[in-house]
């Protein structure tokens, strides 16, 4: 790795508010970590791409000028997904031989949206493509919904790539305005804790693509019953739907469509009040939504699997821990908590205890990491 000409850093991220609700086009928050994923490379001047992993079997093989190959369902995947995006707008000649290494156990930290951060960079390098990070954001996304097969929104995408230290990103995901808000001085020290369950998950085979076809049929009912014109199922989102009007046909839906509607909406309450504690320096309220938050997502997202709900109620029970959620879409990968830096060994302990008390066939793969807010993707001059 020391003899790669370059080295991109790409962060994992966290969402302490606003979870579940990019898809529907509503408000998310975030964070950049100082854990992620390094990738060293070189370029080739025949458009090969060879790559290798610390993390993962198997080595990856193909030419960026010849078509995109389908889906080989291996980590590979990645990397043609950012091959995918970037050539439908851009010529690519040169390709990559390259290394990549995770720092952390993948599950809830977007570790898919940190690899093709990475990928869509190197190859942009590789071809003297200058891209904003706003761009870089916006292709690795195209990858992931239209290659991978994740339906998902711009939050993850987002954190990675326009994240800074000590500031909260705000992203609307409607008209992708976003600000990167500066902490308050007067707010107390914290750092955040990440609490792997000991499982892993595919979004793809999870329940993930299913909530996001609820929310739209959730919203196709409210329009339906208005009589309002109906978009194609692709372009309906709830954020095009009034919250007065919900309110107004709520019962007439079904219950499960419902509850969904009531998550997407106390979120974006949650949100904007989010980042008014942030702007205060009001820790405990902040903490307090993100608690609120992760409520919502386990009684009307209806995600959490029964290890990742025994974690989260070991954080309620632990002091020194302002907030937290499960992180990621909640099926089976980890949870955050955003904690007090002076209570982190007992932190760790107690919440340790208290799931394994539960869980103990997790004890050789159940992880405690505390993390800073970082940066977002960059070069990294060795």
């Amino acid at each position: 790795m020391e003899n790669k000409q370059y080295h991109i850093f790409s962060p994992y991220r966290i969402c302490p508010v606003g979870a579940h609700v990019d898809h529907q086009h509503g408000l998310v928050t975030g964070f950049a970590l100082n854990y992620g994923v390094d990738l060293w490379f070189d370029v080739t001047d025949d458009g090969s791409v060879e790559l290798d992993s610390l993390s993962f079997d198997g080595h990856v093989s193909f030419n960026l000028k010849s078509g995109t190959l389908v889906k080989q369902h291996n980590w590979g995947d990645y990397a043609r997904g950012a091959k995918y995006a970037l050539r439908k707008e851009f010529k690519l000649s040169k390709g990559i031989k390259g290394i990549l290494r995770g720092s952390l156990p993948v599950g809830g930290l977007s570790s898919s949206a940190a690899v093709l951060i990475a990928y869509v960079m190197a190859f942009a390098k590789a071809n003297n493509i200058e891209l904003t990070p706003f761009k870089v954001c916006m292709l690795a996304s195209i990858a992931e919904r239209e290659y991978i097969g994740l339906n998902n929104g711009l939050l993850d995408q987002a954190c990675i790539a326009l994240g800074k230290k000590d500031e909260l990103l705000m992203l609307d995901c409607d008209s992708n305005d976003y600000r990167l808000i500066s902490r308050n001085p007067e707010m107390p020290e914290f750092k955040l804790a990440i609490f792997f369950s000991g499982l892993t998950r595919s979004l793809v085979n999870s329940d993930y693509n299913l909530r996001v076809g609820e929310c739209k049929t959730a919203a196709w009912n409210v329009l339906a019953y208005d009589d309002a014109p109906l978009k194609t199922f692709d372009k309906t989102f709830l954020r095009d739907v009034p919250k007065k009007k919900f309110q107004q046909y709520k019962d007439r839906m079904p219950a499960r469509f419902a509850r969904r509607c009531e998550h997407f909406y106390s979120e974006y309450k949650r949100v904007r009040e989010a980042v008014t504690a942030w702007e205060t320096g009001d820790m405990e309220w902040f903490g307090r939504l993100s608690f609120e938050s992760c409520e919502s997502s386990i009684h009307n997202y209806e995600c959490g699997s029964p290890e990742l709900i025994a974690i989260y109620n070991a954080m309620r029970e632990t002091d020194g821990i302002y907030g937290g959620r499960f992180s990621g879409a909640g099926f089976k990968g980890a949870c955050i908590a955003i904690i007090d830096p002076a209570k982190e060994k007992e932190i760790v302990k107690n919440v340790t205890e208290k799931y394994l008390s539960e869980f103990p066939q997790y004890k050789k793969t159940f992880k405690a990491y505390i993390c800073e807010s970082a940066d977002g993707a960059r070069f990294i001059k060795e």
